[in-house]
């Protein structure tokens, strides 16, 4: 099933993703793609886009990615990121394609390939995503241990 890339950007207005100017530009529950213009003030002084952007950046997709998939009224938040960078870009635009690697009930785990204008990877992302399924009416939003217990 596609899903309408626009409608993925525009869910992300008023959040770091606009800030950063992150366009959807492809999304199925199977593989998300997202662009980013590099831009002065996304790039370190070193004249390199920021570590901290290509990392929001594959965040940002592999967590809709995750989106796409969960079960009604379910939520995710990201569990465990691990970035490996291995070039630098400069100018031009980077995309950022997520695909997952496991799909299960209470956990997600996402690929995300971030390259440059000509394809050549900067960085791998693996990522974790926790499931966060919807509560029971009347559960408590703290599990109840010995020590949270009430006598």
């Amino acid at each position: 099933m596609t899903i309408d890339p626009a409608g993925l950007t525009a869910h992300h207005t008023g959040c770091l993703p606009e800030l950063l100017g992150m366009r959807f530009v492809d999304a199925t529950t199977d593989r998300v793609v997202a662009e980013l213009a590099i831009r002065d003030d996304l790039k370190t002084i070193g004249g390199r886009l920021h570590g901290g952007t290509i990392m929001a950046l594959a965040d940002t997709v592999a967590a809709t990615a995750t989106f796409l998939n969960l079960p009604p009224g379910a939520g995710t938040t990201t569990l465990e990121s691990k970035t490996n960078f291995f070039a630098g870009a400069s100018e031009g635009t980077v995309r950022a394609t997520s695909t997952p690697l496991h799909r299960g009930r209470t956990t997600m785990v996402w690929e995300t390939r971030v390259t440059d204008a000509a394809g050549r990877l900067l960085a791998l992302v693996i990522q974790t995503q926790m499931v966060l399924l919807p509560r029971a009416p009347g559960s408590p939003s703290v599990p109840r241990t010995s020590a949270t217990a009430s006598p």
